[in-house]
């Protein structure tokens, strides 16, 4: 499937796949998305791909979903030739000798040690990824084991972090009520993934994210299960039809920032949010530049160039070791790329 700007598309039977940039090309269509299973899991037809996008179609975006077991140097060496985005399929495996309600049945396998492996590949060619989840669409998961899923895949850097059950009416069909994960459960873990896609994907938060969750001393779970409240509450949850991916970017971060003053407040340690709020807004600036050319002003209370900095990974070090520092900040697109300057 091709999703164009403009509000152009055109979709691609699966036989067209691997030719599809240069039709992409010749119509003038800006990102390619293929997310079909079979494609996903033949290692020849992604890397066809990736050679003809880049040599028909070296401008265009490819979104493509990539079985983790295909990560290697050699696909991340073509991914890193165009631009792109991976996402990873981050599933469940039922467990030897597992029943479907069976209570008593071992949980179903999840491979820490294989994914983070995938994902430290990834990060080290500096590629674009995502991770796609799903819950309570195999025998024996429970909430537990979703949350714990999430906290481990936002602690693997990735750029989005999607929902498949959330984002279509076909694909929520495969979350199932069972003994393990009750009807309640399943409601929740919706919630959580509204959340997660409100704060992190649509927010561009990854920059930021783990960082700003340190001095809280919250797993990512518990931090989206929160914020889900808080959206209900402020009419944007997943019932209210609010859909982030076609929010503007500033009226996430106003959410983020409202949201975070809330709970650092709330844990006391509201001497941290100067360095939090510029920390949040500077990187917002930036994606805003790169995602929609927009130019950006920020009153920030700390030099960019602090904040900008391997000090920022920990905000109450931060906050303890840098000088205040009042700046005027321009965020423009520079001759190199993305650039800064005090006014």
């Amino acid at each position: 499937m091709n999703n164009a700007a403009d509000g152009a598309a055109r979709h691609f039977s699966a036989a067209e796949l691997e030719s599809a940039p240069k039709a992409c090309a010749a119509q003038g269509l800006s990102e390619l998305a293929v997310h079909d299973d079979a494609f996903s899991a033949d290692r020849g037809k992604i890397l066809r791909l990736l050679q003809n996008a880049e040599r028909d179609a070296p401008g265009l975006f490819v979104s493509l979903t990539v079985q983790p077991e295909l990560i290697d140097a050699e696909l991340c060496r073509a991914a890193a030739r165009i631009p792109c985005s991976l996402d990873i399929p981050l599933r469940l495996r039922a467990a030897v000798g597992g029943h479907g309600k069976n209570s008593g049945a071992a949980p179903p396998l999840f491979d820490k040690k294989r994914y983070s492996g995938k994902a430290a590949r990834l990060n080290a060619a500096e590629l674009v990824f995502g991770v796609q989840l799903f819950y309570a669409d195999t025998p024996g998961d429970s909430l537990k084991l979703f949350r714990d899923r999430l906290d481990f895949s936002a602690a693997q850097h990735p750029n989005h972090i999607d929902f498949p059950q959330t984002e279509n009416q076909e694909t929520a069909q495969t979350a199932r009520a069972s003994a393990t994960f009750s009807g309640a459960d399943v409601r929740t873990a919706r919630n959580l993934a509204f959340a997660c896609r409100t704060f992190y994907s649509a927010g561009r938060a990854v920059p930021w994210f783990l960082s700003v969750l340190k001095p809280l001393k919250m797993p990512p779970s518990a931090f989206f299960s929160d914020f889900s409240e808080w959206q209900r509450c402020s009419s944007c949850g997943f019932r209210s039809g609010f859909v982030p991916e076609t929010a503007p970017h500033a009226e996430i971060e106003k959410m983020q920032l409202l949201f975070l003053a809330m709970k650092y407040e709330e844990k006391r340690l509201s001497e941290l949010l100067p360095a939090v709020n510029d920390i949040v807004r500077l990187n917002g600036a930036f994606s805003r530049l790169v995602g929609e050319n927009q130019e950006s002003v920020l009153e920030t209370s700390y030099h960019p160039d602090d904040l900008l900095s391997p000090e920022a990974a920990d905000p109450a070090s931060f906050h303890e070791d840098v000088c205040l520092e009042q700046c005027r900040v321009r965020i423009f697109a520079g001759s190199d790329g993305p650039d800064y300057e005090i006014l």
